[in-house]
């Protein structure tokens, strides 16, 4: 059995689980949950290799005073990493605790049976409990390969639907997020950004602001401001005052060249890829191959789009004690420790950052950046915790967004319809730019604003396999040449970062429309295009099941109604989805998402629930980017600081869902919280085609989209 490589930094048992001597069991994960029900899952893997009810189980999210340091929360590793670790970790301890029990009751581990932690012996009418046996003692060992976990033939819960846990306190609005944090002597505090980009603050008048009711601190340390005051209300209206005096130069203005001429005329490293993985050697030209019958070329495009949070981040800071205490909805603490740390030039040790769920978001929005401004804002007032909470207009404003990428896809087939020859070329910014100990750099967004300024680092080309711009590039397909090279465009105007799937969702449209575009060129039906150029049978078995659920082929549709299919693994490592859309288009160019059928093999399944949550959710918050999301940004700054310019999907407008879920319970688990971000964008597209054979090449695929595309004919 190999150990998970979450064991690497944290090979202590006690560092994944505590047995309490009143029957409780802490799990430890340096993960977070954000929606994704992890803690579910964890919970279930747990009371099942241990044999405890599921009730006795607490995970303990990440906290670097209490949790294993995994890293960040990111590219759908958490099953994978963290689950197998919890797995591992509990057979472990199951193992222990048996051979414990087997000296207490003189039984031989092989006769000994357990009923939630009661262990019993098949000779003897004694019993003893998990916690009668460690009293919370501490195991005092690592993680061996010595415990086997549980055959699936012997599981309880595992596959079984299972209500999440804490789920009755979101229905009913009685969890607390971090924004509903309240501590003794608490103070609320706003920040006040600078107008656009590059600019600096150059004139401030705080008496106004000084003297208004509940202000008790007024903090300015170059160019960033804030206000701390008593009551929240106050800090807002104090803070829309601060903005309102404050006199910033106007320099720098940003680039307002179309971002994708950007794209391909800016200073770039351009890398060729093998098997997922970036080679830096030259980079060679486009073949067409000599028995090529037809030969086909099309570019893709994808602009900056943003997280889209609900809720606008926010954090709890307060400094006692020569040390700080920070709660933030960061999806590293760890890492996020490492930086403030730089910044604040405090001793790693004497930070503690604790995770507490904010508005959901899969990436890097302004969690991490919120968390410094409540450290610089609680600095003020030592000893007095500050609750900042950003607005609307800095959410969307500052947050690092998913970058702009442009595709541009060649293939050439052959005279029976087969393709010969792929060539993928991938132009984009970094999708890397999460905060970690970055030495005189700093990637935290308050720290460009000090006094005494840390820059960010200059980003790197990412060479790891399928990392960040070249995520999915390379298909799942199999042709009999291909070319797939990455591009890392310098010089462009937004701040970037993470957002779920990185690369993946433009590759994947990409891939997918491309496909579709072949098929048509070939007369081929879609679905039969894809088979003929898949071997990989976890992949047919997830096309066919996703076609077979929504009756492909089989339905008769009204004009301007269609239907698209798409499928990836994500990373080409992770989970398989295939996705199916209905849609209508009117007759003035309006796209209705009508139905859509998703089909997934995640490897083993713990929660079907929450596979279907993570698998669904994807679908909608895709299919929002690819019909709506767009960053506006002129050379005065961003423009989209609002929802009227940037709108998201609606209630009404998500289609119905239905989830097709291959079970393999003797295969491990495959990451599936980003699975169908491409499949669903490029099944949209494909649909529009189908509807009213328009084919939309640069997302999102809106109305005016519509209309452009049928005035060009």
């Amino acid at each position: 059995m190999t150990l998970s490589s979450s064991f690497s930094n944290n090979p202590d048992l006690d560092s994944w689980l505590h047995i309490h001597a009143d029957g409780r069991v802490t799990v430890y994960t340096g993960k977070v949950e954000i929606g994704q029900k992890l803690t579910t899952a964890f919970a279930v893997i747990a009371a099942e290799e241990l044999d405890v009810d599921l009730d006795r189980i607490t995970v303990q999210t990440a906290d670097t005073a209490l949790s294993p340091a995994e890293g960040y929360t990111s590219g759908s590793m958490s099953m994978e990493n963290s689950g197998t670790a919890i797995r591992q970790a509990t057979a472990e301890a199951r193992r222990v605790l048996l051979e414990l029990a087997s000296e207490k009751l003189g039984e031989p581990v092989e006769t000994l049976t357990v009923t939630d932690g009661d262990v019993g012996g098949e000779h003897t009418n004694q019993h003893v409990s998990y916690w009668d046996l460690m009293g919370d003692k501490q195991f005092d060992r690592e993680v061996t390969d010595g415990a086997t976990p549980k055959n699936p033939d012997q599981y309880r819960l595992i596959g079984n639907p299972i209500s999440a846990k804490g789920i009755d306190g979101l229905v009913t609005g009685a969890m607390a997020f971090v924004h509903d944090m309240e501590l003794p002597g608490m103070v609320h505090a706003r920040v006040v950004r600078p107008p656009r980009y590059h600019a600096g603050l150059k004139e401030l008048d705080e008496a106004p602001v000084r003297a208004m009711a509940g202000v008790i601190e007024v903090v300015r340390d170059g160019s960033f401001l804030a206000v701390i005051c008593e009551r929240e209300e106050q800090a807002v209206w104090a803070a829309a005052k601060l903005a309102g005096l404050a006199v910033w130069d106007d320099k720098n203005a940003l680039p307002s060249a179309d971002i994708f001429e950007q794209l391909k005329n800016n200073p770039r490293e351009s890398f060729p890829l093998a098997d997922g993985v970036p080679q830096d050697i030259p980079v060679q030209s486009p073949e067409t191959p000599a028995k090529a019958a037809a030969t086909l070329s099309s570019t893709y495009q994808r602009p900056y789009i943003m997280h889209g949070s609900i809720g606008p981040s926010a954090a709890l800071a307060c400094f006692k004690d020569q040390g700080l205490e920070v709660w933030c909805h960061s999806q590293g603490v760890f890492p996020l420790r490492q930086a403030m740390a730089g910044v604040l030039a405090m001793p790693e040790e004497s930070i503690r950052v604790s995770h507490v769920p904010g508005a959901g978001c899969y990436g890097h929005n302004g969690a991490d950046d919120v968390a410094l401004d409540a450290a610089l804002a609680a600095r003020a007032i030592p000893g007095r915790p500050v609750l900042l909470k950003w607005e609307r207009a800095d959410e969307h404003g500052w947050e690092p967004y998913g970058p702009a990428m442009q595709m541009d896809v060649q293939a050439s087939l052959d005279d029976e319809g087969r393709i010969l020859y792929w060539s993928h070329e991938t132009y984009s910014d970094s999708h890397m730019g999460r905060p970690a100990d970055h030495g005189e750099h700093s990637r935290l967004l308050a720290s460009w604003h000090l006094e005494n300024p840390r820059t960010p680092p200059i980003p790197q080309p990412n060479m790891g396999f399928q990392s960040g711009i070249h995520r999915n590039a390379d298909p799942i397909y199999d042709f009999p040449d291909r070319r797939i090279v990455k591009h890392m465009v310098r010089e462009l105007p937004l701040r970037t970062s993470s957002l779920r799937s990185l690369g993946a969702y433009a590759n994947v449209f990409a891939i997918e429309s491309f496909m579709d575009e072949l098929a048509h060129e070939s007369g081929a039906d879609p679905l039969e295009f894809r088979l003929k150029h898949l071997t990989d049978e976890r992949a047919r078995v997830v096309l066919e099941a996703a076609a077979t659920h929504a009756a492909w082929g089989a339905v008769d549709r009204e004009d301007g109604h269609g239907r698209g299919i798409a499928m990836a693994r994500y990373k080409n490592q992770k989970c398989f989805a295939a996705v199916v859309m209905d849609l209508s288009v009117d007759d003035f160019g309006a796209i209705t998402l009508h139905h859509a059928v998703i089909a997934a093999d995640a490897g083993q399944v713990v929660d079907p629930e929450g596979l279907r949550n993570q698998l669904e959710g994807g679908l909608i918050q895709s299919a929002s980017w690819t019909l709506k999301e767009k960053v506006d940004f002129d050379g005065g700054g961003v423009l989209s600081r609002d929802w009227e310019s940037y709108p998201i999907l609606t209630f009404p407008e998500v289609p119905t869902i239905e989830t097709v879920l291959i079970d393999h319970p003797d295969q491990p688990f495959l990451g599936a919280g980003e699975a169908t971000q491409g499949p669903t964008a490029a099944a949209i597209g494909n649909a529009i085609f189908d509807a009213i054979g328009l084919r939309l090449r640069r997302l999102p695929l809106t109305q005016d989209r519509v209309r452009e595309a049928a005035a060009e004919g």
